[in-house]
């Protein structure tokens, strides 16, 4: 995954690993089975009564629950794991375990209707902006699984995230030379929706379905929430809501829905008139520049991530994407967001919904807490940043009945962590006295109302003092009501500690936290699952490093997937852990240069979807996967089928 390396958080917030000074020494870091201390709640799952498209969400994903009991799990992991000896053998091909098999589906440029041309990895015939509006994308992340009928385990709509493309990786070439160069890309990003089935065992695209869909840079979107209508949405162009990028991991609503979260959007932004080749490497736009400290807040830069969608050297190629021209100044605020896509009405706009908030969304792991109340936990995925949670205003059923979107209404809260293992949920909003008196350099209000806040809801955070992380990414919520969080890494760690987060701190930790008030209180308690260089001695097979992709199954299993340098000659990988035991086996390796990420699942679970993205960086020298290895045919980001050989369940 392309990742912003460069922290944006100037704030003072008191660090995390200032908190974990203070507690680590009351704790033993090899304690697994300590659970988080919490009120038990009365057992109330909302299956009962479920519509179809109700049923489709909570079938086949994370259970929507309502109120949870307080208990412990002990899931069976019982495959043989493949280990360090076998996959450091050819790192050209996957590996997994012996009792499972996997095959690949969908890989880039998978034509979606008849009579589209397939990219199969010809390295010079690569792909065109027609051809690509209706391939599947590139940079295959995040996804969920929607059944027929909410509950076939053969057939469904598997909507899937397109993250990134490199420019050398989609075009052949350092650089777009023309508007079709850039078409071509922002048409491989975004999302695609693709209805599949399982046919005499073998899972395909049911071509022409009127459900398959791509959701691009260009596509009409929408925007909902206390932010739709606010100035710093609205430019002087006057050009209509379009598009998505940066599409990184996602979520699913119990209503039926698909959320897709734009994560490092601001690395499409740049300066036309800098030469990209040459690009300082300085935040600064020049003189005139629309630029703001809350853009830059945001890592807004001249060069952007060498995407140059706006232009090079004097040439606009697509003025939206160009900071130097003022007609567009606020077309970067429009990213940034979580997306609503409806995968049974392929005519709906998506949907932006600016409730939760605008930051680099890596992904939401919802639930359904007290009062029937969505909640979703969701991590910004940057160095020294931040940990929210959202939760609407009142039973989602409720809302949806009287035509309101639960997504809309409700409050946004980010995380500070205290040394006792608590923490508290700060409310981010416009009524807090520290939000709207707030001023800048020039004594002027930062806020004017709510919706500036959520434009620059990370500028927000920091003025209530809310924690800065070691890059959270993935949050999933567990069948016992702990949500699990991968803090992936943070190689500008500075402060270290012998019993405390590493500094620098190369392999990332998973933590565990537990919400008072069922998922709606505002206070909550914290551990720590693992630390990833625990898992590095020698003889320990568990080993694994920069923690990503999560998924706590209804059985209770971890399901981890990094995106990383891995230790003993690994490549990224996807794991199973049993939370309560600490017990690790890994399922599946991935080729050289990839991460192993994006995580769907039939309502059996006897079909797990996972992804391979940038399967050797693009280099057919370094692996051609899918393709036969040949040296020369372009390896493509797919979706891998993992399935047992005796037909159990996954990760059993």
């Amino acid at each position: 995954m392309l990742h912003d390396e460069k922290p944006s958080n100037r704030s003072s917030n008191r660090p995390f690993q200032d908190v974990l000074k203070a507690n680590m020494s009351r704790r033993n870091l090899l304690k697994r089975s300590a659970v988080l201390s919490a009120a038990s709640f009365a057992s109330s799952l909302v299956g009962n009564g479920l519509n179809s498209r109700t049923a489709a969400a909570s079938s086949s994903g994370t259970s929507f629950a309502g109120s949870l009991i307080a208990q412990s799990l002990n899931p069976e992991i019982g495959f043989s794991p493949v280990t360090i000896a076998e996959a450091i053998v050819d790192s050209t091909v996957p590996h997994i375990s012996s009792d499972y098999q996997y095959d690949v589906l969908i890989p880039w440029g998978t034509p979606l209707e008849s009579g589209v041309p397939e990219y199969a990895g010809d390295p010079v015939n690569r792909t065109t902006a027609d051809a690509q509006l209706k391939q599947v994308g590139i940079g295959h992340d995040g996804m969920h699984f929607f059944p027929e009928n909410g509950t076939s385990n053969t057939k469904g709509v598997l909507c899937i995230n397109h993250e990134f493309g490199r420019t050398p990786h989609v075009l052949g070439k350092a650089l777009p030379e023309s508007v079709s160069d850039v078409r071509t890309m922002q048409h491989a990003h975004g999302v695609a929706c693709v209805e599949i089935e399982k046919v005499n065992g073998a899972w395909q695209v049911v071509l022409d379905s009127p459900k398959n869909r791509r959701v691009n840079f260009n596509t009409p979107v929408a925007f909902g929430g206390p932010a739709a209508n606010s100035p710093l949405l609205q430019n002087t162009a006057g050009n209509e809501f379009q598009g998505t990028v940066n599409n990184c991991a996602n979520g699913f609503t119990p209503w039926g829905t698909y959320l897709t979260c734009e994560e490092n959007f601001n690395g499409y932004f740049n300066n036309s008139q800098v030469d990209q080749a040459n690009a300082p490497d300085d935040p600064a736009l020049g003189e005139g520049s629309p630029l703001t400290g809350a853009d830059e807040r945001y890592g807004v830069t001249a060069e952007g991530f060498g995407y140059a969608w706006g232009g090079t050297s004097g040439t606009v190629f697509d003025p939206r994407c160009d900071t130097s021209n003022p007609a567009f100044v606020n077309e970067r605020n429009r990213f940034g967001w979580i997306v609503e896509i409806d995968p049974e009405n392929p005519t709906a706009k998506p949907v932006k919904r600016t409730a939760m908030g605008r930051f680099k969304h890596e992904g939401v792991g919802g639930t359904v807490g007290a009062g029937g109340r969505f909640v979703g936990y969701m991590g910004d995925d940057q160095r020294f940043d931040y940990c929210y949670k959202f939760v609407s205003q009142t039973s989602w059923r409720s809302m949806r009945a009287r035509g309101l979107s639960p997504l809309d209404y409700g409050k946004l809260y980010v995380a500070k962590f205290n040394d006792d293992n608590t923490g508290e949920w700060m409310e981010i909003t416009y009524r807090n006295p520290a939000i709207r008196d707030a001023v800048d350099e020039q004594g002027q209000p930062v806020f004017r109302n709510q919706a500036d806040v959520l434009v620059f809801t990370r500028v927000a955070a920091d003025i209530l003092g809310a924690t800065p992380m070691d890059r959270p990414e993935w949050v999933t919520v567990g069948p016992t009501g702990d949500c699990f969080w991968a803090m992936t890494n943070n190689s500008q760690r500075e402060t270290a500690d012998a019993v405390n987060l590493r500094a620098p701190n190369p392999d990332g930790y998973i933590l565990k936290t537990r919400d008072s008030g069922n998922h709606v209180g505002t206070t909550f308690t914290w551990e720590h699952f693992i630390f990833a260089d625990e898992t590095h001695a020698e003889g320990d097979e568990r080993t694994f490093s920069d923690p990503d992709g999560l998924w706590a199954d209804p059985d209770g299993r971890l399901f981890i997937e990094t995106d990383g340098g891995q230790q003993k000659g690994l490549q990224d990988q996807c794991l199973v852990a049993n939370p309560e035991t600490g017990e690790i086996r890994r399922l599946f390796v991935g080729v050289s240069g990839d991460e192993i990420t994006g995580i769907a699942y039939t309502p059996d679970r006897r079909t797990l979807f996972i992804n391979t993205q940038h399967p050797g960086n693009g280099d057919p020298t370094t692996t051609n996967f899918p393709a036969p290895t040949d040296g020369v045919t372009i390896p493509r980001d797919c979706t891998i089928v993992i399935t047992r050989k005796d037909g159990g369940i996954v990760g059993s």
